[in-house]
């Protein structure tokens, strides 16, 4: 566990575990899913301790405090020493509503797409996000 003053932003997403791989972390920097200060960056960006990070996943929006940096895949265990989880309830109501809305349409990942009829369906109840 080494910690550092600054890092770079995808080191970081993928040392506390919120990415499965470190190219993972770059391509949803270079996509524009990961925003520091309200403005999207890049893969090589630094960061430090205090500042906060807003992640795209999906529906909802993961809003994460740095407490420390570090450059180094960790054990889950430790993980929760250098972020905390800022998400404000709203992001996690509809991300709980977004699932329920899946698993009322039996909805399988992997098995293929939504039919025209399943999509149209899909919109009216879910609305405009």
């Amino acid at each position: 566990m080494v910690e550092t003053e600054k890092t770079r932003i995808d080191k970081y997403l993928w040392a506390i575990r919120l990415y499965k791989t470190r190219k993972l972390a770059s391509e949803a920097c270079e996509k524009g899913r990961v925003k520091v200060g309200g403005i999207a960056v890049k893969a090589g960006r630094s960061i430090k301790a205090g500042e906060l990070i807003v992640l795209h996943r999906g529906p909802w929006y993961q809003h994460i405090r740095i407490l420390a940096t570090a450059e180094r895949r960790m054990s889950a265990s430790v993980v929760k020493e250098f972020y905390e989880d800022i998400t404000p309830t709203e992001e996690m109501e509809r991300l709980q509503l977004h699932q329920a809305a899946m698993a009322s349409w039996n909805i399988k990942r992997g098995a293929g797409r939504p039919t025209k009829k399943d999509r149209r369906e899909m919109n009216d109840f879910l609305g405009d996000w």
